[in-house]
């Protein structure tokens, strides 16, 4: 049976919105409550999955084997089911990094591996993040989404979207599923 799916930009969801300044596992912040938001999403049966575009290893900031050290101390903290992650962009230094691709939101490649590996019902599956560009993933995947001001927020779009909600943070989103189950 299909099961839905939270997914979930990393960085303003799950830890501390720094930009270009986190370079390495030791300057990752994660939420206090980003663990136990988490279990309560699973235990009202829907998957967590981060999906999370991470251009620093195109620019050359940090390499993407550092980048999934941070990724695996994310598993780790969170319990997440799973993370996806594009280390893509066109204006890239780093050669193979460095070009268009689908995975990079607003494009649905994340969500597509995601759906590739699970058994996720799109239908009944929200996209929460920070960001236009995490709320044009989730229109473009046909989901629900989510725009929370605990990262970049609505005073920090980088162009005009429409998201289905706007809350606080991770903690207000688990309780509006919380209220809605």
């Amino acid at each position: 049976m299909k099961k839905p799916a939270v997914f979930l930009d990393r960085d303003g969801v799950i830890t501390v919105e720094r930009g270009y300044a986190i370079s390495s596992i030791d300057e990752l912040e994660i939420y206090s409550y980003a663990e136990e938001c988490v279990e309560k999403i699973k235990a009202l049966g829907y998957l967590t999955i981060i999906v999370t575009n991470q251009s620093a290893v195109a620019k050359g900031l940090y390499t993407e084997e550092e980048l999934k050290k941070m990724n695996q101390a994310v598993l780790k903290q969170t319990g997440v089911d799973a993370l996806y992650y594009c280390p893509h962009h066109p204006q890239g230094i780093v050669p193979g990094y460095s070009k268009v691709c689908s995975c990079r939101k607003p494009g649905t490649g994340m969500i597509d591996k995601a759906c590739s590996e699970y058994d996720i019902d799109l239908s009944r599956s929200f996209m929460v993040g920070d960001r236009a560009c995490d709320i044009l993933l989730g229109q473009n995947a046909g989901i629900k989404t989510v725009l929370l001001n605990s990262g970049y927020g609505v005073k920090g779009l980088e162009e005009e979207c429409n998201p289905d909600i706007i809350m606080g943070d991770l903690r207000d989103f688990t309780g509006y599923l919380e209220k809605c189950s």
